[in-house]
């Protein structure tokens, strides 16, 4: 399990558990940040890529934040990629997004022994959708692709600022409203970069994406239409009428990087 913690008060906490013997699951990897929003979705995503079987992210409290408004920006960023890990077959569950002061080293210990009791009740990763290795890994690629997208990164970086300001004409918008355009956005580029990684591969029909992704033929038609339009694939060949696509070479291609950044 990696933990992410904030320097001045959750990392603060963990140190205060530590000085007063206060004893917790000795399985958790604690990673220091300067702020919980330094932690980018991407890298959420890399720790389960590498068999973490969870991922907590610790800040301060709401309102206490050493940077102003960085963990209300972590709150946000955490509650999409709760999403679409679901959408890649993991319990959402297993990313904790909480919050400590420096002098909760016993809040701390709690916390950590509680998630670390109900990860275990989850089974090592993948097993709740009984996702094999490769396929859990090629979903978590196009997952970390998806947050790479700037459209996402974008709407998903300024959804506070929309919140509490509104948009260009000064309106503000409803959480429900901006949740929905969240939520299709989310669907929509994961699935373009789950047929762009399997498209990599060699050219394929809509019949062969559609078994590879369980997917309906007539759902991954309509994004491949939307892809040729963007330049990301073109039809390279035909067995009767069954049309098989390949990714543009020189168009944006699939990462297998899940690393991230800003």
């Amino acid at each position: 399990m990696a933990g992410f913690l904030c320097n001045w008060c959750s990392y603060a906490g963990a140190d205060l558990a530590g000085v007063s013997r206060i004893q917790y699951p000795s399985n958790l990897r604690i990673i220091r940040v300067m702020c919980s929003a330094r932690v980018d979705p991407c890298i959420v995503l890399k720790a389960f890529s590498l068999g973490v079987d969870a991922v907590m992210v610790v800040g301060c409290h709401l309102g206490d934040c050493h940077y102003a408004t960085g963990n209300y920006q972590t709150e946000q960023r955490m509650k999409e990629v709760r999403k679409i890990i679901q959408e890649v077959g993991l319990s959402p569950n297993r990313l904790l997004v909480d919050w400590v002061s420096a002098a909760e080293g016993q809040r701390f210990a709690t916390m950590v022994t509680e998630f670390v009791n109900q990860v275990k009740a989850f089974g090592p990763l993948g097993s709740e959708t009984h996702l094999e290795k490769a396929e859990l890994a090629l979903r978590l690629t196009a997952a970390a692709n998806t947050f790479q997208e700037q459209k996402v990164r974008w709407l998903v970086g300024k959804e506070r600022e929309l919140l509490q300001e509104g948009n260009v004409y000064g309106e503000k918008v409803e959480q429900e409203a901006l949740d929905e355009v969240i939520n299709q956005l989310l669907k929509k580029e994961y699935g373009k970069n789950r047929i762009l990684i399997e498209l990599a591969e060699r050219p394929l029909s809509i019949a062969e994406l559609a078994a590879r992704t369980g997917t309906s033929d007539r759902h991954i038609l309509r994004q491949l239409v939307e892809m040729e339009k963007e330049g990301l694939v073109s039809v390279v060949e035909a067995e009767g009428d069954s049309p098989r696509y390949s990714v543009i070479q020189g168009g944006e291609g699939p990462s297998a990087d899940v690393g991230g950044g800003d």
